[in-house]
């Protein structure tokens, strides 16, 4: 068994679908939460050394904070529109509730800098479409440095593949520090849209790559809806989505840098990719989604 790969299932604790801490991983400072709030009720939520970002998944949800409220207008699916979002410090006692129910992931990383709390509004989430062809995807750029500035070490973003595609290729890394990547242990969380390309669900599936140059990793697994995987080294990509099965998947980054970056190289045998796309259409079902809700 891949001690990468955690299917769905196998990093629950309670009703909670996802806690992964650093020591679980084996690694330092990138760790993930998902949350199920049950409608009407509250959790607490104490950070510790981890700075979060407060990410609906499903449903809408209230983050009290450091004597501040903050109301996060959420989404039906991660395959139905951008969310809000909040950022939310270490050392913090965070309160977490909605009327009707949600689910809500926690991206964490840590650090040492105390920032404040902050609201962040969809609207102010830019969506990138990258790639061309078959290799046309959707970045949502929550949480990333030029975008996001207001953290000490995390770094996240989601990302939609239509089904079909690959995404997060040409394959690349960031295990080291020089001109052209920096060191960042990163998760992916995936999530498996169905036959409606909206309502996420254990019928659909894709495929994820991870290795390294000399062959000592070598990971393809076929993922899942509630999949973790986690890059600790090497290469990776491509994400595939399998006909029929949109897929998305929140990446999270964090690493010893003094300066958050997602810096990374490609993978010398197949960056030349990246110029075959310049005469390339892109997929016309990119973007997927914005602040308003399903674009097509």
């Amino acid at each position: 068994m891949s001690t990468l790969h955690y299917p769905a299932g196998t990093l629950r604790s309670g009703t909670d679908p996802v806690v992964l801490t650093p020591a679980d991983a084996g690694w330092t400072y990138t760790g993930l939460r998902v949350l199920r709030l049950h409608a009407g009720a509250s959790r607490i939520v104490r950070t510790g050394d981890f700075e979060a970002f407060v990410l609906p998944l499903a449903g809408s949800c209230t983050v009290r904070v450091d004597g501040l409220r903050f109301e996060l207008d959420g989404r039906a699916s991660v395959f139905a529109r951008v969310t809000d979002f909040a950022y939310v410090p270490r050392d913090a006692e965070i309160e977490l509730s909605s009327a009707a129910g949600a689910e809500i992931a926690l991206p964490m990383a840590r650090c040492t800098r105390r920032l404040e709390p902050k609201y962040g509004p969809a609207e102010q989430v830019p969506v990138e479409v990258r790639g061309a062809g078959s290799a046309t995807r959707q970045v949502t750029g929550f949480g990333v440095p030029g975008v996001w500035e207001h953290a000490d070490k995390l770094n996240a973003c989601e990302l939609i593949t239509p089904d079909g595609n690959w995404s997060s290729y040409p394959p690349h890394k960031h295990d080291a520090a020089n001109d052209c990547e920096v060191v960042n242990e990163e998760i992916y969380y995936f999530r498996i849209a169905g036959r409606d390309g909206i309502t996420t669900g254990p019928e659909g599936f894709g495929m994820h790559r991870t290795y390294t140059a000399d062959g000592s990793l070598d990971e393809n697994a076929a993922v899942r809806d509630g999949d973790v995987f986690l890059v600790p080294h090497g290469y990776h990509g491509p994400c595939i989505a399998a006909p029929g099965y949109p897929m998305y998947y929140l990446n999270v980054l964090a690493g010893p840098a003094p300066e958050r970056s997602m810096a990374f190289c490609d993978d010398p045998a197949h960056a030349w990719v990246r110029s075959s796309w310049t005469d390339t259409p892109l997929d016309p079902r990119c973007p997927v989604t914005t602040h308003r809700g399903r674009v097509r």
